[in-house]
């Protein structure tokens, strides 16, 4: 791709930004360049400078920018109808739920815009269980570090500490107990647990990865108390860690799991799936404007059926893998205490709380990468990455390194 124009609406980068800063709502701190295109793992800025993207939308750009099976397919069915009503079926609603049933354990869908609003659901399919299953259970255990998205009870059930007085008072039901820890979730399980609730990879905590013991031990207890396993596979679903879903590799199955980011490839889509004897939603007890939406329903066909045909779960499997050795010869120069992950979901620990001025560093050398604490790295790239752009990456981190460590 050549040098991407300034936007001819406003004069140059300086007025955009001004405009930005008088028109948009501060949530929070931007460097001062306004994003233009994308092609792949690259993306440009109104000046024409090229970045290379491993953050991909914080692991939403399953594919990377603007892949043509996606661009290809929204606008063929931009053509043809856009919405229609969330009370009404349509062609690739159908076809969606199909495919994610056919290649899961679960058995029904409900299509939702955001992570959020899919982990809401699952919250109050649980406790509609609990309620007609399980005596008027409604208390979920979360764990500590967690991330389950913005909303208010969301953030409720989310195990961020610096959350913890914030938009008080909170959403009440939310028991949050450490990470890995069977005998503290064992422990916390009373009449009122109506459900257990985690990520499979804590993302946004700084990439830990649930043990094979403590998962298959989550659902031994669950079978045992008919409590249920709800799995956050909003940033570890559709490809990221290797498997088209993270449970795959722990030998067990969720009877209700979520899905976010990737699923859409970067257009907004959700899923909350389910077990059969766990759908217990009546009329009206779930919606949405926009649910369901075709637009929304073929961008998740596309990207869905894109990684299922070619094997693009293998294929973050073996990247990913790749960049973990050139991660783990690097750390042995700067000193890395970890490097892990699972896929192309991966974190390194620093010897140094230097996160965000390495990350600013590589920022300026052109490469986008994220520290979800002061003495972490975090790497999601598009799925499809090469290890030529690997390469790359750890080409500019290391010169990054050098200069902040």
């Amino acid at each position: 791709m050549s040098v991407i124009p300034v936007a001819a609406a406003l004069s140059g980068t300086d007025e955009l930004i001004q405009e930005a800063e008088k028109s948009l709502m501060y949530v929070v701190t931007r460097p001062g360049n306004v994003m233009v295109a994308g092609k792949g793992s690259y993306i440009w800025d109104a000046d024409g400078r090229k970045f290379l993207d491993c953050i991909q939308g914080w692991a939403v750009n399953a594919l990377g920018h603007c892949p043509p099976v996606l661009t290809r397919a929204l606008i063929k069915q931009a053509k043809q109808l856009i919405n229609g009503s969330p009370s009404l079926y349509n062609e690739p609603m159908i076809q969606l739920a199909k495919l994610l049933t056919d290649h899961s354990c679960l058995d029904k869908v409900f299509f939702a815009n955001s992570g959020a609003e899919a982990n809401e659901g699952a919250v109050k399919l649980a406790r509609k269980y609990g309620a007609l299953r399980r005596a008027g259970a409604h208390e979920i255990i979360t764990t500590w570090h967690s991330f389950h998205g913005r909303t208010l009870s969301m953030m409720s059930a989310s195990g961020k500490q610096p959350w913890d007085n914030l938009f008080e008072p909170k959403v009440p039901g939310f028991i949050r107990v450490p990470f890995n820890d069977l005998n503290a979730v064992r422990n916390a399980i009373t009449p009122k647990t109506c459900a257990i609730m985690l990520e499979p990879v804590q993302g946004e905590g700084g990439v830990h990865v649930a043990g094979k013991a403590y998962m298959q031990g989550l659902r031994k207890l669950c079978d045992e108390t008919g409590v249920l396993l709800i799995l956050d596979e909003i940033q570890t679903g559709i490809g990221r860690t290797g498997t088209l879903f993270a449970y795959e590799q722990y030998g067990v199955e969720p009877d209700i799991m979520t899905l976010g980011k990737g699923i859409g490839g970067g257009f907004p889509l959700s899923a909350l799936m389910a077990k059969d004897e766990v759908c217990v939603f009546e009329q009206g007890d779930q919606g949405g404007t926009f649910c369901g939406q075709p637009l929304a329903m073929v961008a998740g066909l596309a990207v869905v059926g894109e990684v299922i045909a070619k094997n693009i779960s293998g294929r973050a499997k073996s990247r990913g893998r790749y960049l973990v050795r050139r991660l783990k010869a690097l750390g042995e120069q700067f000193g890395f205490t970890e490097v892990r992950g699972k896929g192309l979901l991966v974190a390194v620990e620093l010897p140094q709380e230097k996160g965000p001025e390495i990350v600013q560093e590589c920022f300026d050398q052109g490469l986008l990468i994220n520290a979800p604490g002061p003495t972490t790295l975090r790497f999601m790239p598009a799925l499809n990455i090469s290890n030529a752009q690997v390469d790359e990456m750890m080409d500019i981190l290391s010169a990054a390194l050098r200069k902040v460590l």
